[in-house]
């Protein structure tokens, strides 16, 4: 009898157990897929009005950065620095005053307007900055590369002078695959190594002439990035810098060497053939420069997923929070909303957070998710971060940037910028293939995006660093139609207050990019092996110091 009652109570436990899955079943795990809504909301948020585009040490600032901690605390990540999501960043951020003047003295006097022929800025730190009787050097692509057997400064002596620089490299004029690298864009065709340079040199003045087709934007990107307030690293040696840095208009560089008799055609053509020698133009520069000063810390916002048995060693997302801010001398919408640059890649900081807080198990290696400050102005904010590191870059397995990510479908095909550098490209290309896409040339190599992103700091610092985004060839309608779409882009939103984000966005390309970008992360978290530099990369270094301890 007691045995039967035992067997009954069983009984009853199994169809009681029956019934409580029946009304409880079993969930499936959360899914690890790209979230389109969240990745949606974020960038519409981002590029709100509401945030005033962005810039720091504006209340954009201060919105972007409660927003991004927030949303990153209700994802259970960590916070990755101490107790706090941000790492302070001192700045200084100088505005011009609007007597600033840049003249020449040649066979006639000429003043070049501010805005519609130049802009002028400097990082001295001072109120004032002044140029008088500086003597004008032609110093051709400012470039010295004993690599490459070039050497602009030559032979002469610029101390006190004011040099005048093209842009790009020797390489792009030429397209001799044997001359730099050909029609794809050096370390040295970047605009901040040119006034680095001029100012190691210990030029007086650096001014940079604008060449849209060389840089890959137009002038009103040059005047909506440098015209207004500028920031620097407070922390900055404003010694090393030149008194004054700008851009002149490249019909104004025209009308400079013709006052010098002089042909700017010829001159540039002959700067990009060896042996070439700085030439001084007979040609005086005076400028005056008033600017206000105002000292603010802004802040990178990092957070962390962290690992198991390799948590001391992570894998770095990165992105810049930053934009332009607001132009109130513009007339109607003056907000710099920054939805493609780069209200998408933060985004796509949230979206690959919560992938990776659902994925189980926990990887190895901790994952990083760095929202950067100043890219804008410099890549300030990846700057002061490697020298000023959170996570040790000796245990940094890898950085994986995301800039301006895709709002339109997706590619046939992958572009990986700065091809040629490091083995995290083998990682890119095995997940591409399993998506059915291709890696193909940049097809804007001659622009150079690698050096221009915050992967360039990781990269100078000895880190691997990966930088890649969907091609050209979109896969409904080919590639014709991906490059006219990037030209449209670039000329009527890059920089500009039309860079909006629109509901009507297709943004498969993009949440195709972050798979791929969750995929090379999750890998290199999971494997005991440090990516490396190929050995002919020129960001090359010993990887003793960045192995594990």
């Amino acid at each position: 009898m007691l045995r039967q009652r035992i067997s009954a109570f069983g009984a009853f436990l199994a169809v009681a157990s029956l019934l409580g899955c029946a009304e409880h079943p079993k969930l499936p795990p959360p899914s690890t897929d790209i979230d389109e809504t969240l990745y949606r909301d974020a960038v519409r948020i981002l590029a709100s009005d509401e945030f005033e585009g962005r810039k720091p040490g504006t209340p954009g600032e201060a919105k972007t950065l409660a927003y991004l901690t927030e949303e990153f605390r209700k994802l259970g990540l960590k916070p990755g620095n101490g107790e706090s999501f941000l790492q302070p960043v001192p700045m200084l951020e100088a505005s011009p005053g609007a007597d600033t003047t840049l003249s020449f003295q040649g066979s006639k006097p000429v003043a070049f307007r501010y805005r519609q022929e130049m802009v002028i800025w400097s990082r001295s730190g001072l109120p004032v900055a002044d140029l008088k009787r500086s003597e004008v050097v032609f110093v051709g692509f400012g470039i010295v590369a004993p690599e490459f057997g070039w050497n602009d400064y030559a032979g002469i002596d610029v101390h006190g002078k004011t040099v005048v620089v093209l842009m790009n490299d020797p390489g792009y004029v030429s397209h001799d695959p044997k001359m730099f690298k050909g029609g794809s864009m050096t370390y040295y065709g970047r605009w901040a190594y040119k006034i680095d340079e001029a100012a190691r040199q210990g030029a007086a003045a650096v001014l940079l002439i604008h060449d849209a087709e060389a840089l890959g934007y137009g002038w009103n990107a040059v005047l909506n990035k440098w015209s207004g307030a500028q920031l620097q690293l407070a922390a900055a040696n404003s010694d090393a810098r030149s008194a004054i840095e700008g851009w002149i208009q490249k019909d104004a560089a025209r009308a400079l060497f013709s006052m010098a008799g002089r042909d700017f055609a010829t001159l540039s053509a002959a700067a990009a053939q060896p042996g070439f020698k700085a030439i001084a133009l007979g040609v005086q520069a005076d400028a005056t420069l008033h600017e206000s000063l105002r000292s603010f810390n802004s802040a990178n916002v990092i957070a962390q997923w962290p690992g198991t048995q390799s948590r001391r060693e992570c894998v770095i997302y990165t992105a810049h929070w930053d934009h332009l801010g607001r132009d109130p001398t513009l007339p109607g919408h003056n907000i710099f909303n920054g939805a493609v640059d780069n209200a998408t890649g933060v985004a796509g900081l949230i979206a690959l957070a919560q992938s990776f807080v659902r994925t189980k198990p926990v990887a190895d290696r901790s994952i990083v998710f760095l929202a950067l400050t100043g890219a804008e102005s410099g890549l300030l904010g990846s700057e002061y971060y490697v020298e000023n590191p959170v996570f040790p870059l000796r245990t940094t397995a890898a950085v994986l940037n995301l800039d301006t990510l895709r709002n339109r479908g997706p590619t046939r095909d992958m572009t990986i910028f700065g091809s040629g550098n490091t083995d995290l490209e083998d990682y890119a290309r095995a997940v591409a293939l399993l998506q059915g896409r291709e890696v193909t040339p940049d097809p804007t190599a001659a622009l150079g995006r690698y050096y221009r992103s915050d992967n360039l700091s990781f990269a100078e610092a000895g880190v691997p660093a990966l930088y890649v985004q969907g091609g050209l060839d979109d896969s409904a309608r080919g590639p014709a139609w991906g490059r006219s779409e990037l030209e449209d882009y670039t000329l009527h939103r890059y920089r500009q207050p039309s860079d909006q984000y629109s509901a009507d966005w297709d943004v498969r390309g993009a949440l195709e990019d972050l798979t791929l970008y969750y995929d090379v992360g999750n890998r290199v978290a999971r494997t005991r092996r440090f990516p490396r530099w190929y050995p002919n990369s020129e960001f090359r270094v010993s990887r003793e110091h960045h192995a594990a301890p």
